[in-house]
């Protein structure tokens, strides 16, 4: 039987690229989306179109019952055993200038968000005896970063939580990782950093690539990584 994968925020550059590996290493893709539903129908149509197997979910990750409806909907027609918490956003101010809603909505997204998606999933997927849950956090969450105390925070949590529910679930044959990527070319960077920049951050002196979190994220979910847990995982060109 196949088995089926989420993947939140799909219908970005990141969420894409994993939707697309995922669905071609022979996993059901549902690819989710908010504000933005297009875009993960597109992403849904190319994986069809290329073979493979894809539908779409919409809801709000920041909005309990909303959260809750979608899931039991997508869970009707089974569990769901692969889990790739990548919606996020940022909202940067130095915190001395930060408005409270900056700060609450930037750890609503991407903190509570993966609370709201993940608690839900979880009976489903022990009572199959096998999971594989990846969380995106970021270099941010690791060294901080300057003028992102909400990201930053949000992703740190993040950390703690991937290696806190890895010890809840390792008996039920379920792997929790994090992944932590530094800067990726794309829609949320490319207005925010120059190549010269790039160069000056990164020791490889480039941006990495959607494609290439998205084959770190198909190993962690794959049996090849099935002693592979509570780990979080950097992918940052040697920035930590």
């Amino acid at each position: 039987m196949t088995k089926r994968a989420l993947v939140t925020g799909g219908s970005g550059d990141l969420g894409a690229a994993i939707c697309r590996q995922l669905a071609g290493d022979g996993l059901h893709v549902i690819v989710h989306a908010n504000r933005r539903p297009e875009r993960a129908e597109a992403v849904a149509r190319a994986i069809i179109e290329a073979g493979g197997s894809a539908e779409t979910a919409v809801f709000d990750i920041t909005d309990t019952v909303a959260c809750e409806a979608g899931l039991a909907a997508l869970l009707e027609a089974g569990p769901i055993q692969v889990v790739v918490n990548n919606a996020g956003m940022h909202d940067d101010a130095i915190m001395a200038g930060m408005r409270p809603e900056q700060w609450r909505r930037v750890i609503d997204v991407n903190l509570n968000g993966f609370f709201n998606v993940t608690r839900p999933l979880l009976l489903p997927m022990m009572q199959t005896r096998w999971g594989r849950i990846v969380n995106l956090s970021s270099v941010a969450g690791v060294l901080g970063n300057r003028g992102q105390t909400n990201y930053a925070a949000a992703k740190a949590g993040i950390i703690g939580a991937t290696r806190s529910l890895a010890q809840e679930m390792a008996s039920r044959g379920i792997t929790v990782n994090a992944v932590a990527p530094g800067i990726i070319a794309g829609e949320m960077t490319d207005g925010i950093f120059d190549a010269q920049r790039i160069k000056e951050l990164v020791p490889m002196g480039r941006a990495g690539t959607p494609q290439e979190v998205a084959d770190l994220v198909a190993f962690l979910v794959s049996d090849r990584a099935a002693y592979v847990s509570g780990q979080v995982i950097g992918i940052n060109g040697a920035m930590a």
